[in-house]
C-alpha cells in the first residue's frame, strides 16, 4: 500500500498538469477565434496622363480623285492646327478615307446631288492633356477654313496605377486599423496582429462628368485582426 502512494501522487500531479495545459489550450483556441473583420478604404484623385481623341469630317463630290485631293489638303491643315497647340506629329494618325456611294443607298427617283461622301478620320493619342483640353474649344476655328470637324468623346486615361498602389494600400490598411481599434475599444479588448488580409480590385473612374481629365482611384482592403484581453 505504501508503495502505491508515490504512484498516486505522481498521477495526481500529472492530472493537474494536464488540466493546466488543457485550460491553456482551450484559452488559446478561444483567443484564436476572437477576430474582428474590417474593410479599409483608400481614394486618391490623380490627373489623367494619356488621352485618345478622334476627329472626322466629310467631303462631298462626284469625282473621287478630286475629293481625295481635297481631303488630303484639309488633313494637312488639321495636322498643322493640332501641332500648333503642341500635339506631336508622332501622336497623330490619319486613317484611310471611307467612301460611300450615295447612289447605292437611295432610290433612283431620289438621286442625290453628290454621288460620293468621303469621310476622313484623324486619331490622336497624346500625353499632352492640357493641349487637348485647349483644342476641344479651339477646334471650331477650323470652320472658317471650310473644315467642319466633328470631335468624338475624348477618352482621358490614367496609366500610372503602379506608382500609387503602395501608398493607397498603406492608406487603406491604416483606415482598416482605425476601424478595428474602435471596435476593440468598444468591446473592451486590445487589438492584436493582422491575421489575414486581402487586397481588393483597384478602380479608376472620372471624378465627375465635367472633369474626365481628373480621375478617382479607389481600393478596398479586407483585413482580419486578432482581439486580445
Amino acid at each position: 500500500m505504501k508503495n502505491r502512494i508515490p504512484e498516486a501522487m505522481i498521477l495526481a500531479v500529472a492530472v493537474v498538469i494536464f488540466g493546466v495545459f488543457l485550460y491553456c489550450g482551450i484559452g488559446n483556441v478561444i483567443d484564436r477565434d476572437r477576430v474582428v473583420h474590417v474593410r479599409g478604404l483608400a481614394e486618391m484623385e490623380v490627373p489623367a496622363d494619356k488621352v485618345f481623341w478622334g476627329l472626322n469630317f466629310n467631303e462631298l463630290g462626284n469625282d473621287i480623285p478630286t475629293i481625295y485631293k481635297t481631303i488630303s489638303e484639309k488633313n494637312a491643315v488639321v495636322k498643322d492646327f493640332l501641332k500648333k497647340y503642341g500635339i506631336q506629329d508622332s501622336e497623330i494618325t490619319v486613317n484611310a478615307p471611307d467612301v460611300t456611294d450615295n447612289e447605292e443607298i437611295v432610290y433612283r427617283e431620289n438621286a442625290p446631288k453628290f454621288r460620293y461622301t468621303v469621310s476622313s478620320f484623324i486619331s490622336i493619342a497624346s500625353t499632352n492633356i492640357e493641349a487637348i483640353r485647349k483644342l476641344q474649344v479651339a477646334i471650331a476655328e477650323l470652320a472658317s477654313q471650310g473644315i467642319a470637324l466633328r470631335a468624338n468623346y475624348a477618352d482621358f486615361q490614367f496609366t500610372g496605377l503602379n506608382s500609387v498602389k503602395p501608398q493607397m494600400i498603406e492608406n487603406a490598411t491604416h483606415n482598416a486599423r482605425e476601424v478595428a481599434e474602435k471596435f476593440a475599444k468598444d468591446s473592451e479588448s486590445k487589438l492584436g496582429k493582422i491575421r489575414t488580409a486581402s487586397q481588393g480590385v483597384f478602380s479608376i473612374e472620372d471624378r465627375d462628368q465635367n472633369t474626365p481629365y481628373i480621375k478617382k482611384v479607389r481600393v478596398v482592403t479586407t483585413i482580419d485582426f486578432s482581439l486580445e484581453d
